[in-house]
């Protein structure tokens, strides 16, 4: 396959794998579809070096596109869990900093 055909691949891969996975975005399309063109040469790759499935037959097998689809999957899955978790350790910082929730600020403005 051309490097156009993988782009493709990955792009709908990328976007199928996002909406496999459930809970709340925070990416947005562009990140979604450089995770989805990633994880396609990587779900390809890793099928091929450690399982010898060679599963890049063509753009219209079966098989090209499920290694595509969970390779995106896996790493959309890494990139949530690592944005989640550098997200949480930002929130609680600024909490106890001021000693004051942001909704508690907003409405001692007011």
């Amino acid at each position: 396959m051309g490097i156009i055909a993988w782009i493709i691949l990955g792009l709908v891969a990328g976007l199928l794998a996002n909406m496999l996975i459930p809970g709340r975005r925070s990416q947005g399309l562009i990140v979604t579809c450089v995770i989805g063109i990633v994880g396609a040469l990587l779900g390809g790759w890793l099928a091929t070096e450690l399982f010898h499935i060679h599963s890049l037959q063509g753009f219209f097998h079966l098989s090209t596109w499920i290694t595509a689809i969970v390779g995106a999957a896996i790493l959309l899955l890494a990139y949530h869990l690592i944005s989640e978790r550098s997200g949480s350790s930002r929130r609680s910082g600024r909490s106890r900093r001021s000693g004051r929730s942001r909704r508690s600020r907003l409405f001692a403005h007011r």
